[in-house]
């Protein structure tokens, strides 16, 4: 209730972001694998930029 009026910080926001990836990764693997690669690079790509804030 009380974060109605917090902003989220840009490393929130690509944690999130990371965590959803990593879900769909985990789903497609057993799918179609190219994709789930696909997806994985970008969750890596993603995990990169964090950080990279972080510093």
């Amino acid at each position: 209730m009380f974060k109605l009026f917090k902003k989220t910080s840009e490393t929130d926001k690509l944690h999130a972001k990371y965590k959803s990836l990593m879900e769909k990764w985990h789903k497609l693997s057993s799918i179609n694998r190219s994709e789930s690669d696909k997806i994985y690079a970008e969750a890596e790509a993603v995990l990169v930029r964090i950080e990279n804030l972080k510093k």
